[in-house]
């Protein structure tokens, strides 16, 4: 069965047109595999997920740059920053040279939540790459920096 689809979906990418649908589909589908790696009791939506881990990468931000970051407007990331300050993910602090502004920055225990959250969904990744042979790994890492490219297009 396997087999089958493997067969189907290298024919449906043979052109330009099939390659953006099978992409789009199989990326979409690993995405959500992926989200669903995390602990049961974890309430945080995707987008909070996606906040903490921006801030883990660029470190400290203002709303509009987060904003900015995540390709939603500047209400929509208060209100995501407003719930993250009240479970004590993120602190607030003044610009240090327009106070007009306000910098978020992660907290201890947000830095936790997104190291489990990594360790669960590499875990969770790292087994499904084991059961590719070495040619289908070789394939992909030569493919990563191509996806990365196209996520930030």
């Amino acid at each position: 069965m396997l087999t089958k689809v493997s067969t189907n979906v290298a024919q449906i990418a043979r052109t330009d047109a099939g390659l953006a649908s099978t992409l789009r589909v199989s990326v979409m589908r690993l995405a959500r595999r992926l989200r669903n790696e995390r602990p049961a009791e974890d309430d945080l939506t995707p987008n909070q997920l996606a906040v903490l881990g921006t801030l883990s990468r660029c470190g400290a931000m203002t709303i509009g740059e987060l904003a900015g970051a995540e390709k939603v407007q500047p209400p929509s990331m208060t209100r995501i920053v407003n719930c993250l300050v009240d479970e004590q993910l993120l602190q607030r602090r003044p610009h240090p040279r327009d106070k007009r502004l306000v910098v978020v920055s992660l907290t201890d225990e947000a830095r936790a939540v997104i190291r489990e959250s990594r360790r669960r969904k590499e875990a969770w990744l790292n087994q499904r790459l084991s059961e590719l042979t070495a040619a289908e790994r070789r394939i992909l890492r030569d493919a990563a920096p191509l996806l990365e490219r196209l996520s930030q297009a």
